[in-house]
């Protein structure tokens, strides 16, 4: 299991995800979901992937050919003139993918192979997008009213983002909203785990405002876990107190 958030922000786009990969609580291994590349002054694309480890592998290696392609193939990811047509481009090699690893499990194998993606990024004199590829190839685009897509085990860290984002907030306190985000996933969830990874785009910065690696000696890490601990029980014993003597109206 994975946890990967992308997200739309006025001011561009912010990125994290885990690296734990499991086959079993004795077989945990870190893997790199996040991946990006750029053409500086003209386009950055990222992507995180969740699901089936040798299909997501696959897909990303075949993208990284295809960015060192020669330019008459007109299929690189750094050559594409739309957003929209990169989302339909790694769809289409995902669905691919897929189904190619389902195929080599046979029709004995046991359980569905799946992979999703998040895709983001921006081109020069478009808008940042942000898009999440689902197996079968299709895909949707993050919009006012869906303005992050998480994939992985979701459920513990999305009441956190449903309550906090709001599309006007800086860098800064959309990568704390993302970190309460994680530590909650992490806290309920042994198959996610550090480290994490970040990345922040700037609108029409096309390189990396910031990136780093966030391990289990982390400071900054270390401080929300606990601050955000500790607010929760505060908030806890603020709520007004239940009585079984006093009547409910």
């Amino acid at each position: 299991m994975t946890y990967c958030v992308g997200m739309v922000l006025d001011k561009g786009l912010v990125l994290m995800s885990d690296t734990r990969t499991n086959s079993g609580v004795d077989n945990i291994s870190v893997f790199r979901k996040m991946f990006h590349w750029t053409v500086p002054g003209e386009r950055l694309i990222a992507m995180m992937t969740a699901g089936n480890l040798a299909s997501t592998q696959a897909v990303i290696s075949r993208l990284e050919e295809r960015t060192k392609a020669p330019i008459d193939r007109h299929n690189s990811l750094l050559e594409l003139p739309t957003m929209f047509q990169v989302a339909m481009e790694t769809g289409k090699l995902l669905r691919e993918t897929v189904r190619e690893t389902q195929a080599e499990n046979g029709p004995a194998g046991k359980g569905r192979f799946t992979a999703s993606i998040i895709l983001a990024g921006q081109i020069k004199g478009m808008e940042p997008r942000l898009f999440l590829v689902y197996p079968e190839g299709n895909f949707i685009e993050a919009s006012f009213d869906t303005p992050f897509f998480q994939i992985g085990e979701t459920k513990y860290g999305r009441p956190i983002l449903l309550r906090g984002y709001d599309r006007t907030m800086s860098f800064e306190d959309a990568v704390k909203l993302l970190t309460v985000s994680f530590d909650s996933t992490l806290k309920a969830n042994l198959s996610v785990g550090l480290p994490l990874d970040l990345l922040v785009v700037a609108r029409d910065g096309f390189a990396p405002l910031h990136k780093r690696r966030i391990d289990a000696s982390d400071r900054y890490f270390e401080a929300i876990s606990s601050s955000w601990s500790d607010a929760l029980r505060n908030a806890f014993h603020s709520l007004p107190d239940y009585s079984f003597y006093q009547p409910h109206e």
